[in-house]
């Protein structure tokens, strides 16, 4: 027995240095299968033969005999028949099959390994693809992310894997539990795109390595650059720190181009499920273009959506929520709501910012009007 333990361990010693892959070791697998199966076969076709056993009773004595479990219901009892089983399961079968379980084993193990390493090939298909991590709190800000994207009804079940060389010890466990999964390798090289099946992706998202570098848009326009040459551009979300780097990047057909703001994921999320409604809400980040101002105005029971009437005709800006006496924030209520407020918040353009005197006149020139219809 410590012979053929000895031999069994170089064995394995050999076909380590020799399959290097789980694929390799996989295919060794079968070919010790397939060599295991004929002895198998032979020497059923021994009890046949010398012993005059059915086909049944001879595979069950050959598995028996094999796995070493001896029932001693059935035995070889003629010299053919016990030279045969010598031969054929004690000699071989049961080396191979102890080679068969350990290369199964180192199958399982290299599988594992390249799933951990992000070296697996996942051949998925209509999965979100992210590239590139965060340069600071990776793990809390994917965490954030992903949990987002799960809230939307569209997105619950839609496989996620990252694109970067930040997790080569493998993804922190907070990821793997919602169901996130590795690619270790760079989105500026064609194959590891292939390995990641950008082509069957259904979002790509291209964070920005370092959000408060504009160096970081250098590599960003290597991945776009990629991606819009393998026709892929349409589907990209991307990420762009310098604005004055958007009109190149934008050129290259993609087909959302955002801020990087770490606090605030929900904005690569709802680019995905409401696509244009990123553009809205970056400006809110933002005092460019147009922003929210928060203006006083006393309101006593009015509809919200005579409130909004007001203000939307006499171009004033567009109110996106009230402020009660209380202090609570109400956001987007029922046009039949009846708005008891201290304040308004109005989305304005940032090249004409109206007074409160011009809301409160907007108000009730619309109030009067109505007041003169039902008079009439």
């Amino acid at each position: 027995m410590n012979k053929l333990t000895r031999f069994v361990r170089h064995q394995n010693r050999v076909r380590h240095a020799i399959y290097m892959t789980d694929r390799h070791i996989m295919r060794g697998v079968r070919k010790i299968a397939l060599i295991l199966l004929g002895f198998i076969a032979l020497h059923m076709l021994a009890m046949v033969v010398f012993e005059g056993l059915s086909t049944w009773q001879a595979f069950w004595l050959t598995l028996t005999t094999l796995t070493t479990v001896g029932y001693g219901d059935l035995s070889a009892q003629t010299v053919p028949g016990q030279l045969s089983t010598i031969l054929l399961i004690f000699g071989v079968g049961i080396t191979l099959m102890t080679l068969l379980i350990s290369d199964y084993v180192d199958y399982r193990i290299a599988r594992r390994e390249r799933i951990r390493s992000g070296h697996w090939n996942w051949n998925m298909a209509e999965h979100i693809l992210i590239i590139n991590t965060p340069k600071y709190n990776r793990e809390e800000y994917f965490v954030r992310l992903v949990t987002q994207v799960r809230e939307s009804r569209d997105y619950a079940e839609t496989p996620i894997m990252l694109l970067s060389e930040d997790f080569r010890d493998g993804l922190p466990d907070s990821l793997r539990e919602l169901g996130v999964v590795h690619v270790t390798g760079l989105a500026s090289r064609p194959e590891d795109l292939q390995r990641a099946n950008a082509e069957r992706a259904r979002h790509i998202v291209v964070l920005a390595r370092d959000e408060y570098s504009s160096d970081s848009d250098s590599y960003t326009f290597d991945v776009a650059h990629r991606l819009w040459e393998m026709s892929l551009a349409s589907k990209a979300i991307v990420e762009v720190v310098d604005d004055n780097n958007r009109a190149r990047i934008h050129d290259l057909d993609i087909r959302s181009l955002l801020r990087p703001i770490r606090s605030y994921p929900e904005l690569v999320v709802r680019s995905m499920t409401a696509p244009g409604s990123e553009v809205v809400i970056e400006d809110m980040f933002t005092h460019a273009n147009d922003h929210t101002v928060r203006y006083p105005v006393w309101l006593e029971g009015e509809r919200w959506a005579d409130i909004v009437n007001s203000i939307v005709q006499a171009n004033v800006g567009t109110p996106l929520a009230y402020i009660t006496r209380d202090g609570e924030v109400i956001t987007h209520p029922d046009g039949d709501h009846h708005v008891h407020a201290q304040s308004l918040l109005i989305l304005v353009h940032t090249e004409h910012v109206p007074e409160t005197k011009e809301v409160h006149r907007a108000i009730e020139n619309h109030f009067n009007f109505r007041l003169k219809d039902i008079e009439r």
